[in-house]
C-alpha cells in the first residue's frame, strides 16, 4: 500500500524551531518530487517547501525561505521539513505530498497541491506568541 506518513507537529513558541518528518512506504522517493503544504484555518493551501529528489533542487515559499530547511534521507526513504525562527502566522496544519516525476509536466512550479497525487495526513503546528 501506497503511503505517507507525517509526523513531528506541536506546540513551539514563537522563535523557535520543529522538525516534520515524511515518510513513504509502498514506494521509493527515488525520482519523485516531494514537498510540504500547509492550511491555517479559513485559509487555502500553500506549498512551503519542495525537493526534487533525484537532484536535490529545493524551492521554497519566499515567506519561509532562510528559516526553513527541506532536506531528505535516502536510507529512511523519508523527507523532512526543518522549522527554524517560527512566527504566529507558521500555524497550519502541515502535510507531505509526492508525485512521480514523469508524472508532471511541472510547468507550474513544484508548490502547487494540484501537481500532486501522494498525500500524507496532516500534522498540526501551532506556534504559541
Amino acid at each position: 500500500e501506497v503511503q505517507l506518513q507525517a509526523s513531528g507537529g506541536g506546540l513551539v513558541q514563537a522563535g523557535g524551531s520543529l522538525s516534520l518528518s515524511c515518510a513513504a512506504f509502498g514506494f521509493s522517493l527515488d525520482h519523485h518530487a516531494i514537498a510540504w503544504f500547509r492550511q491555517a484555518p479559513g485559509k487555502e493551501r500553500e506549498g512551503v517547501a519542495a525537493i526534487v529528489s533525484s537532484e536535490g533542487r529545493t524551492y521554497y515559499l519566499d515567506s519561509v525561505k532562510g528559516r526553513f530547511t527541506i532536506a531528505r534521507d535516502y536510507a529512511k526513504n523519508t523527507v523532512y521539513l526543518h522549522l527554524n525562527s517560527v512566527k504566529p502566522e507558521d500555524t497550519a496544519v502541515y502535510y507531505c505530498a509526492a508525485e512521480f516525476m514523469g508524472d508532471s509536466s511541472w510547468y507550474a512550479g513544484f508548490l502547487i497541491p494540484e501537481e500532486y497525487d501522494y498525500w500524507g495526513q496532516g500534522t498540526l503546528v501551532t506556534v504559541s506568541s
